[in-house]
């Protein structure tokens, strides 16, 4: 494990020291272990000042936390190729950018909202197909139903005129058996006279 005072050396030394505060803690506990004691208090502070120098300690009971400063620039540094030196000094490092990179950008998010005009005019296209044709599907329901209505409207109405024209036809039918007992006397008179003629 390097020592704390290492962490404000050169950048081959920081890029080798600056660990998590989780691998720091491992570390020193590991080295603790092993000697069979625990880790010295003055080792702690000392421990705990090199990280406040690097970044921010913040502590909730059993749980640190540690926030690196310049952590862009870290992630960055470890993104190099190794043995590569980083750009300059300062704070960031931007890689100049490439006109023609840009262009091809252009013209890809141009195909895009092309694209994605094509497609909003084909939704719409058929959006307007279904709203037309759900319409012609509630008019022909409501038609239907309409003719349904008119046409038992009609049966009922006839079934009624077929009722009144039965009973009519009641009530002309009442004289028949009188008649047919007239008939039937009729015919024995005929046969009775018939036997007298012989």
């Amino acid at each position: 494990m390097a020592e704390p005072g290492s962490a404000a050396g050169p950048p081959e030394g920081r890029g080798r020291d600056e660990r998590s505060l989780e691998a720091l803690s491992l570390a020193a506990g590991g080295e603790a272990a092993a000697a069979g004691r625990q880790l010295p208090e003055g080792r702690r502070a000392t421990l705990a000042s090199a990280l406040e120098l690097e970044g921010t300690v913040l502590r909730e009971g059993r749980l640190t936390q540690f926030v690196a400063n310049n952590l862009e620039r870290r992630i960055r540094l470890s993104g190099a190729p190794r043995g590569e030196p980083p750009a300059g000094g300062g704070g960031s490092s931007i890689p100049a950018i490439d006109p023609g990179a840009l262009q091809d950008v252009v013209a890809l998010a141009g195909q895009v909202a092309a694209q994605v005009d094509d497609l909003l005019r084909n939704v719409h296209c058929g959006l307007q197909a279904l709203t037309a044709l759900s319409v012609g599907c509630i008019q022909t329901y409501r038609d239907g139903v309409e003719s349904l209505g008119e046409a038992a409207d009609l049966s009922i109405r006839a079934m009624y005129a077929l009722v009144a024209r039965c009973e009519e036809l009641d009530r002309a039918m009442q004289p028949v058996p009188a008649l047919a007992k007239r008939i039937r006397d009729m015919k024995g008179t005929l046969e009775r006279l018939e036997g007298l003629c012989k």
